[in-house]
């Protein structure tokens, strides 16, 4: 790596694996949690993962790079952690806070990706490709505040009884 714009392009890359990833593994916790509300919750962000997962693949093809060569550990940790959850032997109503919890450190971390993906896109220049990024920025934000509002207003309650 020997500029921005290559240090651009793996972040790009590592977005586009952490994405793939979440793909494959928000079934599952569609399928662990109790709540109807969250259950709902996971399965519309799943669909939206899914468009972002296009969005990014678009973005690769854009910049003609191949994005299969990059893993992305952390989402990779991120998402094992997720699974320990889904696989606990807990209290329906505690398994769907944790549940809340693992989703928000995904969450977070790709609010820090795409942050710094859309900085950089700006300072290089690609303009419609800053404007993609911003779009699934703005999407993990609401999807964070969504698991926050479910967490604070009944949820993490439930899980204290």
């Amino acid at each position: 790596m020997k500029t921005l714009q290559d240090l651009f392009e793996h972040e790009i890359k590592d977005l586009y694996s952490a994405e793939k990833q979440l793909v494959e593994a928000l079934p599952n916790m569609v399928k662990a949690a109790s709540d109807q509300k969250l259950q709902k919750a996971f399965s519309d962000h799943l669909e939206e993962t899914k468009e972002q997962y296009n969005r990014i693949h678009d973005i690769c093809e854009e910049l003609d790079i191949n994005p299969t060569s990059t893993k992305c550990k952390a989402m990779e940790g991120l998402i094992k952690e997720c699974d320990g959850m889904v696989k606990e032997d807990a209290d329906a109503d505690v398994k769907d806070a944790g549940l809340i919890a693992c989703a928000q450190r995904v969450e977070h971390y790709e609010i820090s990706g795409y942050g710094t993906a859309v900085r950089f896109a700006k300072q290089l220049g690609h303009d419609s490709i800053a404007k993609k990024l911003q779009q699934t920025l703005d999407q993990e934000y609401k999807a964070d505040q969504h698991m926050d509002d479910l967490a604070q207003g009944r949820l993490n309650k439930e899980a204290m009884a």
